[in-house]
C-alpha cells in the first residue's frame, strides 16, 4: 500500500470520527432522552404543572439573560448538585444552554441518575430566534 493510500484512509477515518463525535455531542445519535423545540418547551411550561426548567450555562451567562423561571446549575457542577433536583424525579426537566450542546451533556447525566430530561434544541439562542422572551 502506498503512502498516499494510507494518508487517504487516515483522512477519511478522521472525518468519520469527528462527524460521529459531533453527532453525539449534539444529541443526534445515541440518546435516551427526548429533544424538543423551544416552542414545544414554552407550551409545556405554560400548560403542564409537572415540569421544571433547568439552565446549565455559567452563572455569568445566566445573569446576562435567562428564561423566566429557570433554575441554574452549570453542567460542570450538575453531578455534584443532583440533590437540588430530588423533588424533580417525578417531573419532566426542560434543559437548555446557549446552543444545545451542554444541555445534551446535562441530559445524559440526568437520565443516568433517574430523571426525565427534555433537551431544548438550539438552546436559548433558538428560543430567542423563535421570538420567545428572556429575562435580562
Amino acid at each position: 500500500m502506498t503512502t498516499k493510500k494510507i494518508s487517504n484512509i487516515l483522512f477519511y477515518f478522521a472525518i468519520a470520527a469527528i462527524s460521529t463525535y459531533l453527532a453525539y455531542a449534539k444529541g443526534w445519535i445515541l440518546t435516551d432522552f427526548e429533544s424538543i423545540s423551544p416552542k414545544q418547551a414554552y407550551t409545556l411550561m405554560k400548560n403542564e404543572p409537572n415540569v421544571m426548567l433547568l439552565d446549565v450555562r455559567t452563572p455569568e451567562e445566566f445573569s446576562s439573560e435567562h428564561i423566566e423561571g429557570a433554575t441554574l446549575i452549570p453542567v460542570q457542577k450538575l453531578s455534584e448538585n443532583l440533590s437540588k433536583l430530588d423533588n424533580a424525579k417525578e417531573k419532566k426537566i426542560i434543559v437548555y444552554c446557549h446552543s444545545g450542546t451542554r444541555s445534551v451533556a446535562a441530559s445524559r447525566i440526568l437520565v443516568k441518575n433517574g430523571f426525565t430530561p427534555l433537551n431544548v434544541t438550539g438552546g436559548i439562542s433558538e428560543w430567542k430566534a423563535e421570538g420567545l422572551g428572556v429575562v435580562q
